[in-house]
């Protein structure tokens, strides 16, 4: 049984659950503030992870990347799901909210190397001193995004459990291919859609960072072709 996943994703649910009772309850004027000095923490979060990867490898396949997903259209799919589930789940929230919540929330959990690192030794050898660690960093930055974001932040939790289980589960064969140097690069290149996210929470920006996501694709490939 994946523990740690189970550990982790626990945390985030109930971060998150206490900041969907502060939403609202915070004044426009101070929410408003609140938000952009978030979303500053969280570019200094992103570019700290995107300082150590391959810049060639971060500029192809997040090129690529953003042409595959804009192609699909991910955003744009994201964004239905979420307007229905909002519909079901959370009425009060507005149009964007939900599927903004969740994508931030997603990225920000299950991108770098804790949540891949802590995993393998969860899987391993029941070693969680890492899974708690991030746990906790996990659970006061889901208090701080349902705060901002709404209900999207919870159904993270999901995500969270599904891609860190899988990685415990399957601890001893994975520990060969997701070498240092790859889990590296693919930080690497989730903190630039990480800083997409705080920059579109600190300036507005309409950045679709969802439709980033097929980047990490493009920065294995690269990694193993051409690294």
């Amino acid at each position: 049984m994946p523990i740690g996943a189970i550990i982790n994703s626990a945390a985030v649910l109930a971060g998150g659950s206490l900041g969907l009772l502060l939403k609202g309850r915070i004044p426009p004027k101070a929410s408003k503030n609140t938000t952009r000095a978030i979303g500053l923490c969280v570019c200094i979060i992103g570019v700290s992870s995107a300082l150590k990867g391959d810049l060639m490898l971060l500029v192809i396949s997040l090129t690529l990347g953003a042409f595959a997903g804009g192609l699909l259209n991910i955003d744009g799919a994201l964004n239905k799901l979420g307007l229905r589930l909002q519909k079901k789940l959370s009425k009060s929230e507005e149009k964007n909210d939900f599927a903004e919540g969740f994508v931030a929330a997603t990225l920000l959990f299950c991108v770098g190397a804790m949540a891949i690192v802590g995993s393998i030794e969860s899987g391993l050898a029941g070693e969680r001193s890492i899974i708690f660690t991030k746990s906790i960093l996990d659970c006061v930055s889901a208090m701080i995004l349902a705060s901002t974001f709404g209900f999207g932040v919870l159904l993270s939790a999901v995500i969270v459990l599904i891609y860190q289980g899988v990685i415990e589960f399957f601890a001893s064969f994975l520990q060969n291919i997701l070498t240092e140097e790859l889990v590296a690069q693919i930080s690497a290149a989730g903190g630039i859609m990480i800083l997409a996210i705080g920059l579109n929470m600190a300036l507005k920006s309409d950045i679709k960072a969802a439709n980033l996501l097929p980047g990490f694709l493009f920065a294995i490939a690269y990694f193993y072709l051409i690294l």
